[in-house]
């Protein structure tokens, strides 16, 4: 996703993940698209992501699992613990995506909510096969359903692309947020 996509899913951050919570990253990498404050203004960061050299080089977190969610899906963490669950731009790689939203509801914390982040950017030799085929709506409407499916109530979505003086198109970038 370009910079503008990343700089709008950070405001959607600091504006909806309040100060003190604790937060996990799944499928996480080198950065979490966190605001900077996040590291000293939020009680834990934790992560989950396949790759342990990228989770290290990641200066947000608190702690990390290298851990496949493909592989296995479950997540190593006690219940009832997160505040905000985040997964950016990866829900389309997931081959079990139900199970680890179960896995999410179990560590989410009674009120808490998951944020997906998603754009039509993706790696297509990772994405499950269907994902290619639709459009922004029905990726939308795919998350929800996983959601639904996992135990959560209905899910919000939002249009959070970017608009940018000059330049005509920028990389789309859209929420989903679950919760009880």
């Amino acid at each position: 996703i370009d910079e503008p996509a990343v700089a709008a899913l950070t405001q959607y951050y600091r504006s909806n993940i309040p100060a003190g919570s604790n937060i996990l990253d799944i499928c996480s990498s080198w950065v979490s698209h966190y605001p900077l404050e996040f590291k000293d203004t939020m009680k834990r960061i934790s992560a989950t992501g396949m790759n342990p050299l990228e989770l290290i080089a990641n200066d947000q977190l608190t702690d990390y699992e290298a851990r496949n969610l493909n592989t296995n899906p479950t997540l190593p963490y006690d219940d009832n613990t997160f505040d905000a669950v985040t997964c950016v731009v990866s829900i389309d790689y997931l081959i079990h995506p139900i199970e680890v939203l179960k896995e999410v509801r179990r560590v989410l914390k009674p009120g808490g909510k998951v944020i997906i982040s998603q754009s039509n950017r993706c790696f297509q030799s990772k994405a499950i096969a269907m994902w290619l085929n639709m459009n922004d709506r029905q990726h939308l409407e795919l998350i929800n359903g996983y959601g639904k499916y996992a135990g959560f109530g209905p899910g919000k979505a939002f249009d959070i692309t970017a608009s940018v003086p000059g330049d005509p198109y920028n990389n789309p970038m859209f929420i989903v947020e679950l919760s009880e």
